[in-house]
């Protein structure tokens, strides 16, 4: 009943292809804050942060992304591939947490980002694609929590 369609592929990849980059981004904070290179992966070349609340933030979250939201995006994959009822709870619940915190972050961000990137770049990759992605796996997760198969 819970087997994987090509639906279910469809948003793992999308779900990985957007959130992968982030991660490493985050790792390299996590591990090594202060360095310029972080900087220019989370803001831009030769950037530096806004004020502390900015590294303070982009430091928060990256800290919550690796503590909650990846370890419910693996734990959601697994439940998925082994045609668990869980794995798609665990689906909806990592797609929720996407939509809430880049919700937030594209409000939040969009006065620096905007700018700098433009309209395209802004509303897919920088922020718009994570939205997407979540509201697509709260969605469809809770299709097949209602027993309909895509």
């Amino acid at each position: 009943m819970f087997e994987p369609t090509i639906v279910t592929w469809i948003i793992i990849i999308f779900g990985a292809i957007t959130c992968v980059p982030l991660l490493y981004a985050q790792s390299i904070l996590l591990f090594k804050p202060e360095e310029q290179k972080a900087k220019d992966i989370l803001i831009g070349k030769g950037e530096d942060w806004r004020d502390k609340t900015h590294f303070k933030s982009a430091y928060g979250l990256a800290w919550a992304d690796w503590l909650i939201f990846v370890p419910v995006f693996i734990a959601a994959v697994i439940g998925v591939f082994t045609e668990q009822l869980w794995g798609y709870a665990l689906f909806a619940i990592a797609g929720t947490i996407q939509i809430y915190i880049n919700t937030v972050l594209w409000f939040l961000e969009k006065e620096y980002v905007y700018p700098y990137c433009g309209p395209i770049a802004y509303y897919t990759y920088y922020w718009g694609n994570f939205i997407y992605w979540g509201i697509a796996a709260l969605i469809y997760s809770l299709i097949r929590l209602s027993g309909i198969t895509l």
